[in-house]
């Protein structure tokens, strides 16, 4: 028992080792490796190339499968080239493969030292976190050495013994175990060093090893489709695209295994060698065979996973049209429309929220919280189809509007993100203990969410006129809501006082809840600020007093156009 606990600490130690390497590595180098894979996309093979350097660095093909995906899911990068940088990615962790399987135990100690120290001495510099990485190293290095010692004692037992010789070679249930195991480690790398160790030792029989070396490289492909399941279409292709090479790779080379070991044993008498060098040239072959074909297998993938219809959102029409972008006002105008549609769903989200709370309605609860998904959406696709606008082409009034626009999509966003918060806050605090605000703290929640809506549906109205009249009321009602927030807050802790026992159990939730209305109240309020500098109705500090009295001279003056045409933003 003993040596099989060994052996299992000495596994769970070479995928924890592992995984220190890859977080590492992205820590530090992430935003580097990103911008080599973002610039090797001009033809199939260079991206095939950055694949395996990129990976040879990360040490995990699911790592840069999901780099990669993100890229396709923002139109920075085509299928075809991301695909070519998967085949490249598992050649990379192949090699990787290959140089681990050597015997480099000795510098093991040396890694977990030089690694500690570092670490230790500088953990939150640049060199601290190098010492992660060379822990990492070392941790993996001396897992491999560990799993190789404890399989040779386990060999030895009688009972081990028996049942090594009882286990005949079955590919489909060999490919089965060996994909399952790699999902589970999350590292198909670490499953191979691990299947080329116990190969060594004998515990693994090498026709075996070549069977779970296969499923190894379909768990990979695997875990890169189930991590990316709740991502949007665009990001779940590559993934897909992948899996397909391994797939079909898969099922060519199977059947020649025996073949191929029959050929390569009498060149390779070392077991772990054998079992490293096949799963470096199955990847070879597929990358081979597939590096011309990355466009047909796209076709494939876009079939079988098509892009949602753009024209939509959230079964609504959308403006952001790109034939309007040769025309920068006219870009503009599509902008603002589409920035209304998610100044609505914001709407939608915060008028629902005090149905969640008076009604206990989870179901809702958790409908306007993926309403936040499309909020978020929408502001990704605005903010990309303002960056195509060409800046030199607009006016002066027209560049304040575009920076007004981007403020305005910004605020709505993180409005949105603070609903959600509540509604999860709602339904972990009041909903499922089963407790209810008191008749006093329900008042003053219903009327701060009132005045909130109202608010919204004013900052609405002077992001789309530019009212200056309005952006000044807007204003001052950050005042009045900050007021009510502190008198409101006040009141609360009266009732606690008196030890009000609804008030008791909820004073967390109703403290929060109250200063979250007040944050979203903030976010509404700024709308408020660009179309009052545009009018020259700020003072550097503070809202200057004699505003009114500037708006009813212009408003005078017919000299002057009507105050719905003083400049905006």
């Amino acid at each position: 028992m003993t040596h099989l606990l060994n052996l299992l600490a000495a596994i769970a130690l070479l995928v924890w080792g592992t995984q220190l390497v890859r977080t590492g590595i992205l820590r530090v180098y992430g935003v580097s490796l990103r911008n080599i894979l973002a610039q090797s996309v001009s033809n199939r093979f260079t991206a095939t190339m950055s694949g395996i350097g990129v990976t040879a660095l990360v040490q995990s093909s699911t790592a840069t499968a999901l780099i990669v995906s993100s890229f396709v899911g923002q139109g920075m990068m085509s299928l075809p080239s991301a695909l070519a940088v998967m085949l490249g990615a598992d050649v990379g962790t192949s090699l990787i493969a290959v140089l681990f399987s050597r015997d480099l135990s000795w510098l093991s100690p040396l890694f977990i030292f030089i690694g500690v120290v570092l670490y230790i001495s500088r953990q939150a510099s640049y060199a601290g976190r190098i010492g992660r990485i060379i822990i990492g190293l070392g941790l993996m290095l001396l897992a491999l050495r560990l799993v190789t010692e404890s399989a040779a004692v386990l060999t030895q037992a009688p009972a081990v013994k028996a049942l090594l010789g009882s286990l005949s070679s079955d590919p489909f249930l060999e490919i089965t175990v060996g994909c399952v195991l790699s999902v589970l480690s999350y590292s198909s790398l670490a499953l191979v060093l691990l299947t080329a160790a116990l190969t060594s030792t004998g515990v693994v029989p090498i026709d075996v090893a070549l069977g779970l070396v296969l499923g190894a490289n379909l768990g990979s492909g695997l875990l890169a489709v189930l991590t990316t399941l709740n991502t949007n279409v665009e990001t779940r292709q590559v993934p897909l695209g992948n899996l397909v090479f391994k797939v079909i790779g898969i099922a060519a080379v199977a059947p020649f295994v025996g073949l191929w070991l029959r050929e390569m044993r009498p060149w390779l008498n070392d077991s772990a060698t054998l079992v490293v060098l096949f799963h470096l040239s199955f990847n070879v072959v597929v990358a081979l065979i597939f590096i011309g074909l990355t466009e047909l297998v796209a076709r494939w993938v876009e079939q079988w996973l098509p892009k949602i219809d753009k024209s939509t959102v959230a079964g609504r029409q959308r403006h952001l049209d790109a034939s309007a972008l040769a025309t920068p006002s006219l870009a503009i105008s599509c902008a603002v429309r589409e920035s209304m549609h998610q100044a609505d769903v914001v709407e939608a989200m915060l008028r629902g929220v005090l149905g969640v709370i008076k009604n206990n309605d989870t179901q809702l609860a958790q409908d306007l919280q993926k309403m936040d998904d499309t909020v978020d959406e929408l502001y990704s696709d605005i903010k990309y189809y303002l960056t195509k606008i060409s800046r030199e082409a607009l006016s002066e009034e027209e560049g304040r509007r575009w920076t007004d626009i981007v403020s305005f999509t910004i605020n709505m966003e993180q409005i949105g993100d603070i609903i959600e918060r509540v509604l999860a806050d709602i339904e972990s605090k009041k909903i499922k203990p089963g407790r209810e605000f008191s008749e006093a703290g329900m008042a003053e929640i219903t009327d701060l969410h009132a005045r909130l809506v109202d608010n919204l549906r004013l900052g609405m109205s002077v992001f789309l006129n530019g009212n200056v009249r309005d952006a000044r009321k807007l204003l001052e009602e950050k005042t009045r809501f900050r007021d009510l927030e502190r008198e409101y807050a006040a009141t609360h802790l009266a009732r606690l006082a008196i030890n009000t026992l609804q008030s008791m159990e909820t004073s967390s939730l109703h403290l929060d809840l109250i200063s979250e209305l007040k944050r979203i109240n903030s976010h509404i309020c700024s709308i408020a600020y660009p179309i009052l500098d545009s009018a020259g109705a700020l003072a550097p500090n503070r809202l200057r007093e004699p505003l009114i009295e500037t708006v009813s001279a212009v408003s005078a003056d017919p000299a002057l156009p009507p105050e719905s045409e003083l400049p905006r933003s």
